[in-house]
């Protein structure tokens, strides 16, 4: 349904890039406290430290909802909600605000993928917003030319003006409002641009965030003068501010092409191909070659969803490039035939375990950019396939990973049919990432997650505009193969594993959910399902249960808790379970959904995480 745009305020004066200020009034515009802003002398004077918002993990009412990782974004996407907008503005305006909140996992310099139910037509439609190739891109671009061999992907590649694409998340937001907002993106942008003006308190995980990437930031002058002034990391209970940024969203509310067109696409072209380093920094920087070419030949894909059945819902997702709604679907088509409603929990996790395995077998040998690979989307989603590879499941003991793919393409249902391709190559995804979910009061839904890849992205902050760039790049496989669907060519989209995922039943959602994570998103979504439906858990007890991650690998990578509860027990199946922890960072979490259950009556029970990521925050227009 669409109403007026609405008509904001203007934006408050500048403000310092990190400056301390005294708690604010509990006054509030657009869903974004209002805060003093200090000059450096009242800020030395007076280092007062203020709490980060309160957050709420669970929220449960009707009108509208959102839920995201952070409290300030949240707020900013009810706001628009309040004010008449509907669940696309709401979320390219709480996508905005994580880019403010969240810079080192979301913003414009990266991209994403939407997923929009439209209760009006009753049809779900998605962009693919997922960063391209430039034209120029040779094959061996991750091969050091002085040594001939691959650079090492940490801290060279992840580090670096190669592993930048085409940002893809400036396109999504103006496409996904020209076709179904009801406001015009300067007054979507305007709250973010308020909230980057002001600042936000800083919280202990964007502290370890910035620590985890300090070298990385202090090679950059750019970014270490955002992210490190003099050297310091922020300090939590301070302010952080990025003028920069909100210049950079008004100019864009103003002209939303302007990462395709003009004077950005040349700037950022110069930054790729010459990062701006700092003197004396040991890394190494390899250079890019992004074009201002390539800006101006990119576009948001407005694609079908995939589908499949599971249960009495059907299940909907991103087709490729992402390999999130083919993996899942397949997975959840394995189960189906293996039959979990009255098993044990330790089967059906064992179930869950291996049907992640064997699906991802089959994503790794078939997924890749549609526009370049013949992916057989349709087969891999068929029941008749699922059967098939739920044959290979042993109920008593675990396969031996990695497993081979089956032959889509030759399912016949039954069991006995050989293998198909070998395994691939190890995946490389970045487990940074974030996700946001938001509805509305006509019944509009939408499920959007959004990346820069690696947390910190490529670790360069574009000058003067106040967003880091993505190293999407390195998402393709690291060498090229023929007949590697992943392999990098020009023009083309890295595979990704995003899987905003909506499931509907009678034609309408009843759960939409997404998460961050790299290649354990789509296990993540898996699991909170199996949770949701299989185990009988709650929406909030879903999201919240330890999790674990089989990607066909020799070992199962888990939560802590998960370790402690199901090691010895999965250990009698043959189950190697690990400790789960990304080696660029000291997270030892797995994903951090967020989703929103619509029930009877217009009843909807936002949930986002109790803990991992500091906690996120759900909030709905009118409580119960």
């Amino acid at each position: 349904m669409r109403r007026r745009p609405l008509l904001l305020t203007g934006l408050l004066a500048g403000t310092l890039a990190l400056s301390v200020v005294p708690p604010a009034p509990a006054t509030v515009a657009d869903g974004v406290p209002a805060a003093a802003v200090t000059s450096p002398a009242t800020a030395a004077a007076a280092p007062a430290r203020e709490k980060p918002p309160r957050k709420k993990a669970t929220a449960v009412g009707r009108g509208g909802a959102v839920t995201s990782v952070d409290a300030d974004a949240s707020r900013i996407g009810l706001g628009v909600l309040r004010r008449g907008g509907n669940a696309v503005d709401a979320a390219v305006a709480t996508g905005a605000a994580l880019g403010v909140t969240e810079p080192y996992s979301a913003g414009v310099g990266g991209g994403g993928y939407l997923v929009y139910y439209d209760a009006r037509s009753g049809r779900v439609h998605t962009i693919d917003g997922r960063e391209t190739a430039p034209r120029a891109i040779p094959r061996d671009a991750f091969v050091d030319p002085g040594t001939g061999e691959p650079y090492p992907f940490f801290p060279d590649l992840v580090t670096s003006g190669v592993s930048v694409g085409v940002p893809g998340t400036p396109a999504t937001w103006n496409t996904a409002l020209r076709r179904w907002g009801t406001r015009p993106l300067a007054a979507v942008l305007r709250p973010a641009a308020r909230l980057a003006q002001r600042g936000f308190v800083v919280d202990r995980t964007f502290r370890s965030q910035t620590a985890d990437n300090r070298e990385r930031f202090a090679a950059f002058t750019s970014s270490r003068r955002l992210f490190l002034p003099g050297g310091r990391l922020p300090r939590v209970g301070t302010r952080f501010a990025n003028p920069d940024l909100a210049r950079t969203y008004r100019a864009l509310g103003r002209h939303p092409r302007m990462f395709y067109r003009g004077a950005l696409p040349r700037q950022i072209s110069r930054v790729v191909q010459r990062p701006p380093t700092t003197r004396g920094t040991d890394l190494p920087v390899p250079p890019g070659y992004l074009r201002p070419g390539d800006f101006r030949r990119y576009e948001a894909l407005v694609q079908r969803p995939t589908k499949t059945r599971y249960r009495d819902f059907d299940v909907v997702g991103m087709a490729p490039s992402s390999s999130g709604g083919t993996t899942v679907g397949e997975a959840l088509n394995i189960l189906e035939r293996l039959g979990l409603r009255d098993a044990a929990p330790r089967d059906v996790l064992h179930r869950y375990l291996e049907a992640s395995a064997l699906a991802f077998a089959d994503r790794s040998a078939y997924l890749g950019d549609a526009r370049f690979v013949d992916v057989p989307v349709r087969q891999l989603l068929s029941q008749r396939f699922g059967d098939e590879r739920a044959c290979r499941v042993d109920p008593r003991r675990a396969l031996r990973k990695p497993v081979a793919a089956g032959d889509p393409r030759r399912a016949d249902g039954r069991c006995g049919t050989p293998s198909g391709r070998a395994p691939a190559a190890d995946d490389h995804e970045g487990l940074s990432t974030t996700h946001l979910t938001v509805a509305d009061r006509w019944g509009n839904v939408v499920s959007y997650t959004l990346t820069i890849e690696q947390t910190g992205g490529s670790g360069i902050v574009v000058p003067g505009r106040g967003f880091l760039l993505n190293n999407e790049l390195t998402d393709f496989s690291l060498t090229y193969e023929r007949g590697d669907p992943n392999r990098i060519q020009p023009g083309k989209r890295p595979r990704s594993s995003m899987s905003p995922t909506m499931l509907l039943r009678d034609g309408r959602p009843v759960l939409a959910l997404g998460s961050p994570g790299g290649s354990t998103i789509i296990t993540t979504v898996l699991q909170v399902l199996v949770n949701r439906y299989e185990r009988g858990f709650t929406l909030p007890q879903a999201v919240a249960a330890p999790r674990a991650s089989q990607r066909n690998e020799p070992e199962v990578s888990a939560e802590p808790a998960f370790v402690q509860r199901w090691k010895r027990i999965l250990g009698r199946y043959g189950h190697r379970v690990v400790p789960s922890g990304d080696q660029f960072t000291s997270e030892a979490e797995i994903g951090a959904v967020t989703g929103i259950e619509l029930g009877p009556r217009g009843l909807m029970t936002a949930v986002a995480e109790p803990r991992r990521r500091g906690g996120g925050s759900a909030v709905v227009l009118r409580p119960r």
